[in-house]
């Protein structure tokens, strides 16, 4: 055999490795191999997911929108959501349309533009207010989801990994609580002490979110909690909880340092879901008048108004109906691109 042309043979343990020298024409001594850590393989996994990906970027939108674009939008109009503009009706009685323009009482001889036309018949900006509405939302779901997530991972660690009474004691109350009627509980409590309740706002929240964050939080931490109590259940045996205990490690320090970074993933990913759930309890709530009240704006109570005419301006049922569809969509498909993303054995 001429020199040059020896074909290099290598062992059968060189496996893929020898294949790739090989075909590279490196040694074999030679080849790099980078490890990646958890965190990226999560990402590299989810940036596949087109439609996870663009869940995301539809929410960070929406999110900049509310809190961002809502303050610019009324720097630039020059009027605000609760602003009333009595002449911004049609002939027929009934809220103008989007594109229009209507006569400012408060400054005579000027006009202000209403994007997506009246709320109702008294002329409130409807484009602001689902703008400001998306606000008291976000807010109400984000801190709803925190309240109810921390509640629930709380107690469902505690009840996995020690057992016995307490488990017995957290999933008896866990099953209480998913029996209680609370929407009737939600009609009594804002038939008494809901008008209290909805005036504490801190200074930063609107009228209501306080109220709403309180009961979502209360009725809505089961469902993490028997999540979370399963994940345990398995991650307690496993051998590393079984070597921190044989060196003495305290059972608090075994869930903080141990049981609870094993939990991120489940955590991240019910979140997301969460979010959307309570976006859509907070519209229902809204629209049957035990949630955010009038004239406090939020998509509940805009598709509530909306339905006075429904049958001569159904465009008013339309935007807030679009937004929380797009909203809950959106974080629905980023949740479950997330569950794919942790999932080691995901085919994406």
């Amino acid at each position: 055999m001429a020199p040059g042309t020896e074909k290099e043979v290598l062992g059968a343990g060189a496996g893929m490795a020898g294949a790739v020298a090989l075909e590279s024409g490196v040694e074999l001594g030679e080849i790099e191999v980078k490890a990646r850590g958890y965190w990226e393989q999560v990402w590299r996994r989810l940036r596949k997911d087109k439609i996870a990906i663009a869940g995301g970027v539809t929410i960070i939108f929406l999110i900049l929108g509310a809190f961002v674009g809502a303050p610019i939008a009324q720097a630039i109009l020059g009027h605000g959501p609760d602003d009333l503009f009595y002449t911004a009706m049609n002939a027929q009685g009934q809220p103008i349309g989007p594109l229009s323009w209507v006569d400012n009482p408060l400054n005579p001889g000027h006009k202000v533009f209403l994007l997506l036309g009246a709320d109702s018949t008294l002329g409130r900006d409807e484009f602001l207010r689902l703008l400001y509405g998306a606000q008291v939302s976000f807010e109400v779901a984000l801190l709803a989801t925190l309240g109810s997530i921390s509640i629930g991972v709380l107690l469902g660690s505690m009840a996995g990994y020690f057992r016995g009474w307490v488990d017995t004691i957290v999933s008896r109350v866990t099953e209480i609580t998913m029996a209680f009627p609370s929407l009737l509980f939600i009609i009594a409590l804002a038939s008494t002490i809901g008008d209290s309740l909805n005036n504490i706002t801190f200074g930063i929240f609107g009228r209501g979110v306080f109220n709403l964050f309180l009961i979502l939080s209360i009725f809505g931490w089961f469902y993490p909690a028997r999540i979370m109590r399963a994940v345990v259940l398995s991650l307690r045996e496993k051998e590393f909880v079984e070597a921190a205990r044989m060196v003495g490690s305290s059972d608090w320090r075994i869930i903080r340092s141990h049981i609870l970074p094993h939990l991120v993933a489940p955590i991240i990913v019910y979140t997301t879901l969460s979010v959307a759930s309570f976006i859509i309890a907070e519209a229902g709530l809204s629209y049957l008048g035990v949630g955010i009240k009038l004239p406090t704006a939020s998509w509940g109570n805009l598709l509530q108004q909306a339905s006075d005419y429904y049958t001569t301006q159904p465009w008013l049922m339309v935007w807030p109906g679009l937004a929380v569809l797009l909203t809950t969509l959106a974080f629905n498909l980023l949740g479950d691109g997330l569950r794919d993303a942790f999932d080691p054995r995901s085919t994406h």
